[in-house]
């Protein structure tokens, strides 16, 4: 009988309604795939009380929140002290995902920029990693993050990274995580997966972002948490690895970044 190699999820949004009604066989599935842990994450504050009763419902699932960038001029500005009272529950894990998205919503980069450095704040607070997505705003979020961690350390990973050179070896060498999505697993993605390679494997994560951005085989499909294997299946040989010995890898590396769920796992 085959062993069944352990991975995490580190990003995915199970309270989206195109998981509506499914998530006991959505999650069977993942686990059944090798997929020991979730993390879902709360785009907009205000949903929090439904991303938090699927983490209690589900002992696999840990979740984040946080006000997304491309939320952050419809939904009210975050506090400190908000986020820092989320992050009392045993299963939040992390703040995120907040950042910069000037791609779909540079008409508010200023109330974006607002409103990561709230959540970087609360970040250093809890002493939970911050959670980045970022979109055509390399040169901002590189600036923004080192100033701030001249300011005051905090962890951090950079979530679903596909932006360019410079933004990753600026957050690698902030001590910071990047995240491999199924972007990396894209026949057209040969320059990301360069990036990649060019990185430690010790600050490698991997995730689905599910439902968006199905590897294949699944490209152009909902995407699910048992499909993460995939995407980590080209991290392997994007690092020259074997499969078990990556998947090792990345769960050490969740483990190191998002202590709080490890620590959990182990008092288990």
């Amino acid at each position: 009988m085959t062993e069944t190699i352990e991975i995490t999820d580190s990003h995915c949004h199970l309270d989206f309604p195109d998981f509506e009604g499914e998530l006991p066989q959505l999650i069977g599935r993942a686990v059944a795939a090798g997929v020991t842990r979730m993390v879902t994450i709360c785009t907009r504050l205000r949903h929090e009380p439904r991303v938090r009763a699927i983490a209690e419902a589900h002992e696999p699932v840990f979740y984040a929140a946080a006000t997304h960038p491309m939320s952050a001029a419809e939904e009210p500005l975050a506090s400190v002290g908000e986020l820092e009272a989320l992050a009392r529950h045993p299963k939040f894990v992390g703040i995120g995902e907040s950042g910069l998205d000037y791609h779909y919503t540079a008409e508010s980069k200023d109330i974006q920029r607002e409103s990561l450095l709230v959540h970087i704040e609360a970040a250093r607070r809890t002493g939970l990693p911050l959670i980045i997505h970022a979109r055509d705003a390399d040169e901002d979020m590189a600036r923004i993050l080192a100033a701030e961690h001249r300011a005051g350390a905090f962890s951090c990973v950079m979530h679903c990274f596909s932006s360019g050179r410079a933004l990753a070896e600026a957050a690698l060498d902030l001590g910071f995580y990047l995240s491999m999505s199924g972007i990396a697993a894209f026949p057209r993605s040969q320059e990301l997966r360069e990036i990649f390679a060019a990185a430690p494997v010790e600050r490698i994560l991997v995730e689905t972002d599910s439902p968006y951005l199905a590897p294949p085989p699944h490209r152009g499909k909902r995407n699910e948490p048992a499909h993460v294997v995939h995407t980590a299946r080209v991290g392997a040989e994007i690092f020259g690895l074997d499969y078990a010995d990556f998947a090792a890898r990345t769960q050490a590396n969740f483990d190191r970044l998002f202590t709080k769920a490890a620590r959990r796992e182990r008092a288990a």
